[in-house]
């Protein structure tokens, strides 16, 4: 059997059985309406980052927490279909798994009801940290913050690149987080919440002087905002221009394929284009690109 050469990334963070209703309009209760079209997945920060990398040519190590009920295993198998390794995901006894009723528009645009889960453990002793040394990337999203930082200060004692999805959240938690990590990568309510007060260059500069070789924020159609350590100079990478019939997923697709790109070794300005690419193509579609995909578009 041929030696398995594609870059290892591991993900650590949410995962959730998503219920999606295309629907003619998110209107305000009282009513019934009807949907269009309804679709069950695989869906979370951390998970659709996972599929991303498994999709665009990463060998993909997924550690994240289910219940052990109707929804649990289940979920974990639909991201296995998908290439992604479960094998050391924690399903929890008792536990209740994360479930999300995700609503979308004919613009493309959703409204997300989330139910997090219960009972699934916050200790993360279980998690075998030694699969992270023979990883070219880490990848955290803020949902499990206590499992995030032993994670990442294992990762960075190593000497392994990591990055985070700094989505919204609590302050408390991203103020823990963000120093522990090599690649901040905010959307723009994360960052708001991460630096509150602070323009969107100043917030990414407190992110570099807290210990980040590079920060980012995703600003949808005005693209990506980045700045490194090395040079804290902005920079602005566009956005691709596509016609959205389904934005959920499109930042955990950006933050996956970011993950591979710098476990790829990929220059900054290339990652940042390859990911921006990644993401609209998920936000075009409503699914996950493939490796063709996205090279043809960054090539067009």
């Amino acid at each position: 059997m041929a030696p398995d050469l594609r870059p290892v990334v591991v993900c650590l963070g949410s995962v959730v059985m998503d219920h999606t209703f295309h629907v003619e309009d998110i209107v305000q209760p009282p009513s019934k309406n009807r949907a269009r079209s309804y679709a069950l997945g695989a869906g979370g920060l951390a998970a659709n980052a996972s599929i991303a990398v498994s999709r665009l040519g990463g060998h993909c190590i997924f550690w994240g927490r289910v219940g052990d009920d109707l929804n649990g295993r289940p979920l974990l198998d639909a991201l296995a279909e998908q290439g992604v390794d479960v094998s050391q995901c924690r399903l929890a006894p008792g536990g209740r798994t994360p479930v999300s009723a995700v609503l979308v528009d004919p613009m493309g645009e959703r409204s997300i009801y989330s139910y997090r889960g219960e009972n699934l453990g916050t200790e993360p002793d279980w998690l075998p940290l030694d699969r992270i040394d023979t990883a070219q990337a880490f990848l955290c999203d803020p949902r499990w913050p206590e499992g995030a930082a032993r994670a990442l200060d294992y990762a960075r004692a190593k000497g392994v690149p990591t990055v985070i999805d700094g989505e919204k959240t609590e302050t408390r938690i991203l103020m823990d987080l963000i120093p522990r990590v090599d690649h901040a990568v905010f959307s723009v309510p994360g960052l708001a919440l991460y630096a509150p007060g602070r323009k969107p260059v100043e917030a990414l500069r407190r992110a570099l002087e807290e210990g980040c070789q590079v920060a980012a924020v995703t600003q949808g159609e005005k693209g990506t905002l980045w700045m490194t350590k090395a040079d804290p100079t902005p920079q602005r990478t566009p956005a691709f221009r596509v016609h959205a019939t389904n934005t959920t997923g499109a930042g955990d697709v950006f933050h996956g394929a970011y993950a591979l790109a710098i476990a790829e070794r990929q220059p900054i300005e290339q990652v940042m284009r390859f990911a921006s690419a990644a993401g609209a193509l998920r936000a075009r579609d409503g699914a996950t690109p493939t490796r063709a995909m996205v090279e043809e578009l960054l090539r067009g």
